[in-house]
């Protein structure tokens, strides 16, 4: 038996100008490092399931004040984010699962209290989106889908 299962998403910005950056962790290890995300990227890696409990963090770095442009009365006008689409085990989309199953943790750029939202597929402010999951992999989506 294969002790192995593989992840993959796609990671895309609203603003190639932004130099907005992203990592992705699984567990411990970091598996995916970039500082500026120019345009799409469908990334995949493949990873052991040797231990049952798993995390998988997706963390947005880099935003500055000058990536966010509001109008005269504080209307923001344009706004750069980074997107995560298709997250999927094993070629299966999880869908409505991320939102129903992952954290979104981030202090608004460092301009108020740290919050905990649902994530929605997009990033506006630097912080960590979490979803912890079990393997085996197929077991856990059948538990939650």
């Amino acid at each position: 038996m294969d002790n192995t299962a593989i992840f993959s998403c796609s990671v895309g910005t609203t603003d190639a100008t932004a130099a907005l950056g992203m990592e992705i962790w699984l567990d411990q290890e970091q598996i995916f490092n970039l500082g500026h995300v120019k345009e799409m990227i469908e990334f995949t890696h493949k990873f052991s399931t040797a231990t049952a409990d798993h995390e998988l963090r997706f963390v947005m770095k880099n935003k500055t004040v000058e990536h966010t442009r509001v109008d005269q009365v504080n209307n923001i006008v344009h706004n750069a984010c980074l997107t995560i689409s298709n997250i999927a085990f094993e070629e299966i989309k999880l869908g409505h699962m991320v939102i129903e199953q992952a954290a979104y943790t981030h202090d608004f750029n460092g301009t108020g209290p740290k919050t905990k939202d649902k994530f929605f597929g997009e990033m506006g402010c630097n912080g960590t989106v979490s979803l912890k999951f079990t393997t085996p992999i197929y077991l856990w989506l059948l538990e939650n889908m």
